[in-house]
Parts: structure tokens; C-alpha cells; sequence
């Protein structure tokens, strides 16, 4: 009886301590935004896997232009990878539903040959997804969760600040014949392989900067996404709804977005003088006559309802604003964007206050063509009087300049002829 009362005692002992010990909680980072809660690792992983979700998150909401509103956090659990186990994906995402909400979980084996740009994809989808049910708390258990379409994903972080695009400018400039805009949305980005991944991430970049660059594009894909819960199987047409620029021609809208992206491969940003060159010849719609120009009609537009015709050339001078951002110089792309947003607005018959920004816009673009004409004229006396290491700008003027005035200081008597003469076959 003595020895079962001591086994009892110890085994007691031994429980008591072993939910102790199961009780204190796992060392774990909150993110500074505190969406994002790690756990796992050591301080230093915790750390760095951090700053990449709020950068990734940062980078999201640039894009769409929207402030910080979560109301679902994130857990990350990292876990150092098991090398009996290397059927494990190194990045695993998981959705389910609590008492209290959904549950978004990424689980993240730690080695040297994890990819970051899974990781990356990831948290979009993960951030994604919290938006689409951020009005939802209450989802019912057992209920399909939506998630964002594949183009959505890729192209959000294709369109990302600082994102090197060159790898997805050459993929669309090596392609054939691009797949309709009705294919291309029906399309499962695991079933391709690595090649048709990079043409898939392009021509997903080309969607979502369509979207992005339309009127009111980032509210509109704002709301486009919180109503996935909601939407129908239908991609096109869920598009079509949601999005203006597609419902009169799709396919035509999308292939100018296409070739915008494919310009993007060209001799770079051009100069603010050429790109001001560019843009005036294509306000002025090939005329002479400026009551003809294009700039004209859009102010004549502005006071009266547009043609079946009007709205032909606004379609095509709105479709030329878009190509032209290609390689426009930055500073003129603010100017563009307003022009483009004027056609939109005419050729949906909204002309409130349209002449009132035609004019400011002429006013504006004055004053900064004046102002950069100086700048350049500042440039240039600084080049040629104060800078001491030259640019090469004015070799060649100056050596013309030298050329003639020392052609004209020669003299042309008889003597100096003659010795002229001799000293040019002495060279030879």
C-alpha cells in the first residue's frame, strides 16, 4: 500500500508538471502592424519573416491605394524542416473557421532553399482573403470559402513598387498570339509549368494595371474584391460588372493593355522635351487647325452629349493616353492620367466640371513646360561654365564652333596660303 501511495504521489508530480510545462506559452513576435503573430524559431527568423509580411502588406495596399483596416490576424508558424519529411511544401496556407471567425495560418519550414517568392505569393493570397470576408465575420461552419483568382495575385505583386517587371516584358515580347481575355481568366496557374508561370505573371500585370489605370481603378478592385464572397462562377462577366473598361470591348481593351506592357521594352523613359512633343502632337490629332485638334473636341464634348462617332475617336485618343504611359517622362504621367480620366468621364456621358479641368490641365502643362525649359537652360549654363567634369553634351558643337572660327581667323595672302599647304602635306 506504501509503494502504490509513493507511485501515485510521483506520478501525480509528473503530471502536475507536465501541463506546467505544456501551459507556458511558445516564444512568439507581433508584427508592428500586429496583424501578423509568429511563432517558433528564434527571434532573429521571427524578425526577418516579419518585416518581408509587412512589406508584402505595405506594397498591397500601395497598389490599391488603401489604408490599413484588418480585422483578421495572421499566424505564422515557423518550423525548421524536416529532412526525413521532404515531401513537406516549404510554405503551406491554411483557412478555417472558429467560434470566433476564420483562422488565417501560414506554415513556413525554415531552410536555405526556401522560396520567397512562394512566401510572397502567399501572404497576398492570406491578405487577400482576409479582405474578402473583412464584412463577413460570421461565416458558417462547413461554408466554401472564395478565394482571389490566380491573376489577381500574380499581378497585385507584379504591379508591386520596386518589382524588376524586365523578366515579364521580354516573356510578352517572345510570346505568340496572346490567349483571349476569356481563356486567360479560366486558366489554373498550377497546371503550367515554369516557363508559362513567368508569360501567366505577365499577363496578369497587364490586367490588373488596366483595371488599376481606368476610372476610379483601385476603389473599383477594392470592391471588386470584397465581393468574391459573393460572386458567381463567372469570372468574365463578375469582371465585366465591375470594371467599365471591359464591358464595351474586352478583348480590344485587353490587348491594348497587353501591347502597353510589351512598349514597356523600348529605348526607356523618354526626355520631359520628347514626351511633351509626343503628347502635343497627339492632342492635336494630326490637325493644323487648333479648333480641329483633339484638345478642341474634348472641350466641345464638354457642352454637349457625344456621337456614336465622338465616341469612336475618344475611345482611340483614351487607348493612346494608356500606350503613351509606356515610356512617358514621369512628370507628365499625372497629366496623362487626367486626360484619360477625361474620356472615360465623356464617353460615359459626365460632363460636369470637364471644361473647368481641360482648362487648368492647359494651364498647368504651360507652366510646366516654361519651367522645365528653364531648368534645362540652367543645366546647360552650368555644363558649359561651371562643371568640371563634362558630360559630352557639347563636344560636338564645340568642336564645330572651333573648327569655323579658326577657319575664318586664317589668313589668305599668298604666303600664308603657301605655308598652310606645306604644313597640311608635312601632316599627310
Amino acid at each position: 500500500m506504501t509503494d502504490r501511495l509513493c507511485f501515485a504521489a510521483a506520478m501525480s508530480i509528473l503530471l502536475v508538471a507536465d501541463v506546467a510545462f505544456s501551459a507556458v506559452p511558445a516564444e512568439r513576435s507581433v508584427s508592428t502592424s500586429r496583424q501578423f503573430i509568429l511563432y517558433g524559431a528564434d527571434a532573429a527568423a521571427r524578425g526577418a519573416v516579419s518585416e518581408l509580411a509587412e512589406r508584402t502588406k505595405t506594397n498591397l495596399l500601395t497598389v490599391l491605394r488603401q489604408q490599413d483596416r484588418w480585422t483578421t490576424p495572421v499566424l505564422i508558424n515557423l518550423q525548421a524542416a524536416q529532412p526525413t519529411r521532404p515531401d513537406l511544401p516549404s510554405v503551406a496556407f491554411r483557412v478555417s473557421q472558429t467560434g470566433f471567425g476564420l483562422k488565417l495560418q501560414l506554415d513556413l519550414m525554415l531552410s536555405a532553399e526556401l522560396d520567397v517568392a512562394a512566401l510572397e505569393r502567399e501572404l497576398v493570397r492570406t491578405l487577400l482573403i482576409e479582405m474578402i470576408y473583412r464584412a463577413q465575420q460570421n461565416v458558417a461552419a462547413g461554408s466554401v470559402l472564395a478565394e482571389p483568382p490566380d491573376w489577381l495575385v500574380d499581378g497585385l505583386l507584379a504591379a508591386a513598387p520596386g518589382r524588376d517587371r524586365q523578366p515579364l516584358i521580354d516573356a510578352l515580347a517572345s510570346a505568340g498570339e496572346p490567349a483571349s481575355l476569356s481563356t486567360f481568366v479560366q486558366q489554373r496557374r498550377a497546371l503550367l509549368d515554369s516557363p508559362a508561370r513567368v508569360l501567366y505573371q505577365a499577363n496578369s500585370l497587364a490586367l490588373v494595371q488596366l483595371i488599376l489605370t481606368s476610372d476610379n481603378g483601385p476603389a473599383q478592385l477594392t470592391r471588386y474584391i470584397g465581393d468574391l464572397a459573393r460572386g458567381s462562377n463567372d469570372t468574365l462577366a463578375e469582371l465585366k460588372s465591375h470594371f467599365a473598361v471591359l464591358r464595351e470591348d474586352a478583348e480590344k481593351s485587353w490587348r491594348a493593355a497587353l501591347a502597353q506592357v510589351r512598349a514597356t521594352d523600348g529605348p526607356g523613359l523618354l526626355s520631359f522635351a520628347e514626351s511633351d512633343r509626343r503628347l502635343e502632337q497627339l492632342l492635336r490629332g494630326g490637325s493644323t487647325d487648333p479648333a480641329q485638334s483633339a484638345e478642341a473636341q474634348l472641350a466641345q464634348l464638354a457642352g454637349k452629349k457625344a456621337s456614336p462617332a465622338d465616341k469612336a475617336k475618344l475611345t482611340q485618343l483614351r487607348q493612346s493616353l494608356l500606350e503613351m504611359l509606356a515610356n512617358i517622362n514621369p512628370t507628365l504621367r499625372p497629366l496623362i492620367h487626367e486626360y484619360e480620366q477625361i474620356t472615360q468621364l465623356l464617353l460615359r456621358g459626365k460632363r460636369r466640371g470637364v471644361a473647368a479641368r481641360l482648362e487648368r490641365l492647359r494651364d498647368t502643362r504651360a507652366q510646366l513646360t516654361t519651367r522645365m525649359s528653364a531648368i534645362d537652360d540652367y543645366m546647360n549654363w552650368f555644363e558649359a561654365t561651371q562643371s568640371k567634369t563634362p558630360s559630352g553634351v557639347f563636344v560636338d558643337y564645340l568642336r564645330t564652333a572651333t573648327t569655323q572660327h579658326r577657319a575664318e581667323s586664317r589668313r589668305r595672302d599668298p604666303l600664308s596660303v603657301y605655308l598652310d599647304a606645306l604644313e597640311q602635306q608635312t601632316t599627310n
